[in-house]
């Protein structure tokens, strides 16, 4: 059995960061950072195109927890059409849409003028929570005893990680405030300590892994570094698990700073040419929609029609007509309308029934949200 990996205590912040190495990394990442900004900042109604990214973050950062839902399957069980998936999936899915409305509202104290602060991670860790797996374990409470890594059921001598214990809990997480508040020579690298550290630190009982891969969309925006918190990392961190749980973990044991920087900052890199290219893929969707639908159904509420698809890709006709606010017989001539012709928008996932709907999918955008659009 390998060692177990103990808390590095009095190794933040960082002694030695090997800036020379980094510098190439950091200039690099910001230029793809500002790329995808720039996309994000010409987008008119971004909270409209960019949701599927944000339920895909979701999806992929509670994966690497251990769940096992798609993308496809959340968006079947919020429109009531999960009843054959497993319960496993509908707990899974739980915790997804807990993810997605506490980043949210994260973002949303942020755009207040709130700061980035405990006090905010702490309520942002009680939404993360609630009514989930761990909900018991003292949501938006930090830990007053010591907690472990490891397989199910493991002692804490069985573990792959030790977290600060403790009794030194509260200090860590002084010091990693004033860190956080304050400025490192570049705010990427000062990004990838604060992760670090944060999940280092393991502050809450359950449910940390989640809310340090948060900081980091919430990090930049406050920063300024993106006018809005719509960069997700989880995609690059959730395929390369392993390398991310070990160079983490390198950190606490052989105080491996600059090498997990570097990790994270081509990280950054890559992420961003990916977020980049599945939003440019969105907003081409959505324009090719905004002419495409309007020819098809011949109505007024076309524009209504489209922003609904973009949020909402799998739903049952009651959700449309609530939420368009469509008359009931137009919208069900829209909604067969759309799934008509050789080449339907819409596909049915399930036929209704008696009182139960019909469950509608809008496939394109699935595809490019799950990164299966070329």
């Amino acid at each position: 059995m390998s060692e177990v990996v103990r808390y590095r205590m009095n190794g933040f912040p960082p002694p030695v960061i090997d800036w020379a190495r980094l510098v190439p990394l950091i200039g690099e990442a910001n230029r793809a950072l500002a790329r995808y900004d720039g996309l994000v900042a010409s987008i008119p109604n971004r909270n409209i195109l960019l949701s599927p990214l944000t339920t895909q973050e979701a999806v992929l950062s509670s994966r690497i927890e251990g769940t096992n839902v798609t993308m496809g399957e959340v968006l079947e069980i919020e429109a009531g059409a999960g009843g054959n998936l497993e319960p496993s999936k509908h707990e899974d899915a739980e915790e997804i849409i807990n993810y997605r409305r506490a980043l949210n509202s994260a973002a949303s104290a942020l755009q207040e003028g709130r700061p980035l602060s405990l006090h905010l991670l702490r309520e942002t860790h009680s939404l993360l929570m609630r009514g989930v797996r761990g909900h018991e374990k003292d949501p938006g409470a930090f830990r007053t005893e010591q907690n472990w890594i490891g397989p199910a059921g493991c002692k804490v001598d069985q573990a792959s990680f030790v977290p600060i214990p403790q009794e030194h809990l509260l200090a860590g997480l002084d010091l990693w405030s004033t860190y956080l508040q304050g400025q490192e020579l570049d705010p990427l690298v000062q990004l990838a300590v604060i992760h670090v550290e944060f999940e280092a630190l393991h502050p809450f009982k359950d449910g940390n892994g989640r809310l340090g891969r948060m900081l980091i969309p919430l990090f930049l925006y406050e920063r300024g570094i993106l006018s809005e918190p719509y960069f997700y990392m989880s995609g690059y961190l959730e395929a390369r698990r392993d390398q991310y749980v070990e160079s983490m973990r390198a950190v606490s044991r052989e105080g491996a700073w600059t090498d997990w920087c570097a990790f994270f900052l081509q990280g950054v890199i890559a992420q961003a040419s990916d977020n980049q290219r599945k939003a440019q893929l969105i907003m081409n969707l959505h324009t090719r929609m905004q002419h495409e639908i309007p020819e098809r159904i011949r109505s007024p509420y076309a524009a209504r029609v489209v922003d609904f698809l973009i949020s909402w890709p799998i739903f049952s006709p009651v959700d449309f007509i609530r939420r368009t606010e469509i008359p009931y017989r137009t919208a069900h001539r829209i909604l067969q309308t759309l799934r008509d012709g050789d080449t339907p928008v819409l596909r049915t996932l399930r036929e209704g029934s008696g009182s139960r709907p019909a469950i509608l999918i809008f496939p394109e955008l699935l595809d490019i949200a799950e990164g299966m659009a070329i």
